[in-house]
């Protein structure tokens, strides 16, 4: 079953998570007030819809039970941010991410019942929908349309075997750049080494190779 979110808020951090989650499968939601910004993307997305994102009446016709998040992409107003907020939780979205402009900003959007707050200025729309999707990665870095930089656990088919046995670069097509474990990282390595099972493992390579990584039984 495709997943659902819907996003409030058009700006171009809005957009871009609208779009990213749209191109990787999901259905997609969009409300924004302006009818020209809802136009310019209205054949891109699943449903566009013209709305004030702070009324209830409007959120609640978005069909909430089926949707699996909200993010809200409206830091310039703080009370809209707030009002959207607390009509998704209220109206039993389960999970409401929140974009904030600062940490003050991020600390009462927390309060009102945000599930992650992000900030744009760190992290890039792509990004924040494609660790929505990928809830095997603890960590989701684009390098560019086709590559990424990943954190995970140790796949459970892994543990205990060496990079060296597993002939992860040769079978897999990426690359293990680091061994991160009890806090601390390690980038060099002996490939010899039995992968341990409390672990993360810094990968980089293709989307596509690294989300079948991301499958595998753990």
């Amino acid at each position: 079953m495709r997943k659902q979110f819907a996003v409030l808020g058009l700006g171009s951090f809005g957009r871009s998570v609208a779009l990213t989650l749209e191109s990787m499968g999901c259905d997609v939601i969009v409300v924004d007030k302006s009818q020209e910004t809802i136009q310019e993307i209205a054949d891109r997305v699943t449903y566009a819809i013209t709305a004030d994102i702070t009324e209830k009446e409007a959120l609640s016709a978005l069909g909430t039970r089926n949707l699996d998040g909200a993010i809200i992409g409206v830091a310039e107003n703080l009370e809209a941010g707030i009002m959207a907020t607390l009509l998704c939780k209220e109206i039993g979205i389960p999970m409401v991410v929140a974009k904030a402009k600062n940490k003050l900003q991020g600390t009462i959007l927390k309060k009102v019942g945000a599930d992650t707050v992000v900030y744009p200025e760190i992290e890039m729309g792509s990004r924040v929908a494609k660790s929505l999707l990928a809830t095997e990665f603890t960590d989701w870095i684009e390098l560019s349309n086709d590559y990424s930089m990943v954190e995970i656990a140790v796949p459970k088919p892994w543990i205990n075997h060496s990079m060296a046995e597993l002939g992860i670069r040769t079978k897999y097509g990426v690359t293990v750049v680091g061994i991160m474990q009890d806090g601390n990282v390690n980038v060099e390595f002996n490939p010899q080494m039995p992968l341990p099972e409390n672990a993360l493992l810094i990968l980089v390579g293709a989307n596509k190779v690294l989300e079948k990584i991301g499958k595998l039984e753990k």
